[in-house]
């Protein structure tokens, strides 16, 4: 049985939008509000980035998406969340047999980082090979540039029914130009390219999760909560 353990990785990178004028890195809900789910059901949940730091986005320190006890918990650096947030191991110290259940936060920047984030797409291979579940949220999905199924050799999520960030989304958002001067792929041209079959919900920004086995994945910020929830079943269940 896999251990009742799920580490949360989280985006190093950083970078601008909106022509410099905001900092994007990590979306402090889609990791928050999986934290949360998952200690309330009795996993024992560490966080982890590539390089053991991360940068916290604007847009997800305004009122509309952290208010409430999400701001309390934000605020409180005594927090359990803040504490392993701001003392978070680089991945590669961490050992990813220890984990039932991988789950990947994000934030645009997470487009820039996870494609090539080998020790946590290491963690996240090892924690399928040995039966558990791996689940994204929003731009999670990019960590899946190079996490592969090592009884097949194929990517992880090929044939897979997944989602996440829509580009209809970055195109509502007004920050495709940015977005592509990163050199990276949206989260649909990934699923295409990987062999994965994306799905969506009609509305951009509904609260939208999809289970294909032991992959769990969110469509957006709004997917979080849920797709941990989703998460948490499936490991039940294993």
């Amino acid at each position: 049985m896999s251990p009742r353990k799920a580490l949360i990785s989280i985006t190093s990178a950083s970078a601008t939008l909106f022509n410099g004028k905001e900092t994007t890195g990590l979306f402090i809900s889609e990791a928050l509000h999986p934290y949360n789910v998952l200690v309330a059901a009795g996993f024992e949940v560490d966080l982890a980035s590539e390089t053991g730091s991360y940068t916290p986005d604007w847009l997800s320190q305004q009122p509309d998406f952290l208010n409430g006890e999400d701001l309390q918990t934000w605020k409180d650096l005594s927090s359990s969340f803040r504490q392993k947030l701001d003392n978070m191991p680089k991945a590669a110290d961490v050992d990813g047999s220890q984990y039932g259940l991988f789950y990947a936060s994000a934030g645009h920047a997470a487009l820039i980082d996870y494609p090539t984030a080998s020790s946590l797409q290491k963690i996240a291979e090892q924690v399928w090979a040995n039966g558990g579940v791996v689940a994204s949220v929003c731009h999670g999905p990019a960590i899946f540039a190079n996490v592969l199924d090592k009884s097949t050799g194929e990517p992880v999520i090929k044939g897979r029914r997944m989602t996440g960030f829509t580009t209809e989304a970055e195109d509502t958002m007004g920050i495709m130009a940015d977005l592509r001067s990163w050199g990276g792929e949206m989260v649909e041209e990934l699923a295409s390219r990987l062999g994965a079959h994306y799905e969506r919900s009609a509305g951009i920004w509904d609260d939208f999760h999809l289970v294909d086995g032991r992959l769990v994945t969110g469509q957006n910020p709004a997917s979080a909560t849920s797709t941990a929830k989703a998460a948490v079943e499936v490991f039940n269940a294993l």
